[in-house]
């Protein structure tokens, strides 16, 4: 059942993206700069985030490579690789705890979890709290892979975001550290240059 609340949440989402990739126009927006009397036009496309963020939402990493930040990649693959590895394994420990638990309420003896003697290493009690150990921990896995993915996306998008702003020399804003010789105490502060030429 929550697989299948799991796969309607993640076309949901696709469609979303993808409805949304749809509506929007294929739109450059040109700004003129005037540096130095000479006039440059610097372009910028509006769209790059929104676009990005939909190839990360279709194929995971693709909107890092789209703004070229390619180390990023296996982070992303890795932590959701991560959260897959863990679902799959907690869900095989959940099957053999509750496999043992049914077992038991048929009257068997057998199992990996019984012991040799005659009294069980593992009591019933102990197996139901390790059948809802072991689901909750599916649940954070899921989560974890799931906050891997939404990250991808909204990193993709920030990136490209920033990737379009405005970066010169001509202002830049700094911090400063003044120590008084006289004093010997430390000044700090805050250095805003902007050059005219």
């Amino acid at each position: 059942m929550r697989s299948r609340r799991l796969y309607i949440l993640l076309i949901f989402l696709a469609t979303t993206f993808f409805a949304q990739a749809q509506d929007s126009l294929n739109v450059a927006k040109e700004e003129i700069l005037v540096v130095k009397d000479t006039i440059s036009k610097q372009s910028y496309d509006p769209l790059a985030p929104s676009r990005a963020a939909f190839y990360s939402a279709v194929l995971p990493g693709l909107g890092q490579a789209y703004n070229k930040k390619y180390w990023k990649i296996p982070i992303i693959y890795a932590g959701m690789a991560t959260g897959v590895y863990f679902y799959i394994q907690n869900d095989k420990d959940y099957d053999r705890f509750r496999d043992a638990y049914k077992r038991r309420l048929a009257g068997f003896t057998d199992d990996e979890f019984y012991g040799n003697g005659d009294t069980p290493v593992i009591s019933d009690d102990r197996l139901i709290d390790a059948q809802r150990s072991a689901q909750k921990n599916k649940d954070i896995s899921i989560i974890v892979s799931l906050a891997f993915y939404l990250v991808n996306i909204i990193d993709a998008n920030v990136d490209a975001h920033l990737s379009q702003y405005n970066v010169s020399d001509d202002l830049t804003l700094s911090p400063n550290l003044y120590v008084d010789p006289v004093h010997t105490q430390a000044n700090y502060g805050l250095s805003f240059k902007f050059n005219l030429k």
